[in-house]
């Protein structure tokens, strides 16, 4: 979740005089866009000296209603919202912190943290947004989705980034991170996930891009996760077979099954680890994941891709900024183990 304090016109008067022409583009990902992976939220998120957004996702279905996806603390306000409040695209942090003329769908339900998910539906306003589904930089994504796999080729559209690409590090993951109760204010607190998937990068995802779409990179863009946290280095996801699962509802995607797209194809696929390495080193996982997670600086451990080409590893993700780094063994039941540090994991 981005973050901005209020408009001020007199600054906003001062910044347009002297921005060069180039900056007069609109950015496609922050300004009134029909397309979905762009900027979007709830217009009750503000606070004093802060308004909150993030990203509308994608587009679902029930077979007769549509709802645009994204996450709890985007739309649901970190479980405070009530059904029916306004959504808005832009979202406020890209209208100066002002309640936008464009509400396009109304607040329906969210998925109480706590339960392994942070996902929350809202119902589609007739006429506001691309009935298709296109995502931004992306275009028509599959109606049938894909589980993630280590070292999947992956694609993503949202507010702060705009379309990146990347390789899925590792599966099986338990994370805790960190969240706050208002925007930017209230207490601050720690929800635990298990089975999550990690995207090991500085450049795939930022602040504002939570409730983006994860999809497959190569041609068909199956979704396969959503993105609701991360760390400078880092970015976490819920698989999308989980939060439909979760959603109930006989929810599906809206889009096609033929290929295509302006990046389509544009990505180099890892060579994925195979399915018999990874269950194998989920095994050797769960035998010490409870003890591995209850160190003080271990904020998430999972599996992923071993040095050895073809072989599976028990990646530990560190809190490079603990005061004391945690005694880790080097291999368990044979699997090696890797360690990437990495700052504390928020919800964007």
């Amino acid at each position: 979740m981005l973050k901005r304090t209020p408009f001020h016109p007199l600054i906003a008067l001062i910044c347009t005089l002297i921005l060069p022409a180039a900056a007069w583009a609109a950015n496609p990902y922050q300004s009134r866009n029909t397309h979905f992976g762009v900027s979007g939220g709830n217009v009750n998120d503000i606070s004093k000296a802060f308004c909150c957004g993030g990203t509308l996702g994608s587009l679902l279905t029930n077979g007769t209603t549509r709802f645009i996806l994204s996450n709890n603390h985007i739309f649901a306000r970190t479980d405070q919202a009530a059904a029916g409040e306004d959504i808005s695209q832009p979202g406020l942090i890209d209208n100066g912190c002002r309640i936008p003329p464009t509400i396009v769908a109304d607040y329906t339900r969210a998925i109480r943290l706590g339960n392994n998910v942070d996902c929350a539906i809202a119902q589609l306003r007739t006429g506001t947004m691309d009935s298709t589904g296109f995502i931004e930089g992306i275009g028509t994504i599959s109606s049938s989705t894909s589980a993630p796999a280590v070292g999947m080729a992956v694609i993503k559209s949202g507010r702060t980034t705009g379309t990146t690409t990347g390789n899925i590090a590792s599966v099986n993951t338990s994370v805790k991170v960190q969240y706050q109760q208002g925007c930017n204010s209230g207490k601050k607190f720690t929800v635990s996930y298990t089975n999550q998937v990690l995207i090991n990068s500085s450049s795939f995802s930022a602040g504002g891009d939570s409730g983006s779409l994860i999809v497959s990179n190569d041609g068909a863009f199956h979704p396969v996760a959503l993105l609701f946290a991360g760390s400078s280095s880092t970015t976490i996801a819920n698989p999308i077979n989980e939060v439909l699962g979760k959603l109930g509802g006989g929810l599906s995607f809206v889009g096609s099954n033929s290929s295509g797209g302006p990046n389509s194809g544009t990505t180099t696929q890892t060579a994925q680890v195979p399915k018999a390495e990874v269950f194998h080193a989920a095994k050797a996982l769960e035998r010490r994941r409870f003890n591995l997670m209850s160190r003080g600086s271990v904020l998430g451990v999972g599996v992923g891709a071993a040095d050895t080409a073809g072989k599976a590893a028990i990646i530990v993700y560190v809190d490079k900024g603990a005061s004391k780094r945690p005694q880790l063994p080097t291999q368990i039941s044979g699997v090696p183990v890797k360690v990437h540090m990495t700052d504390a994991f928020v919800a964007f």
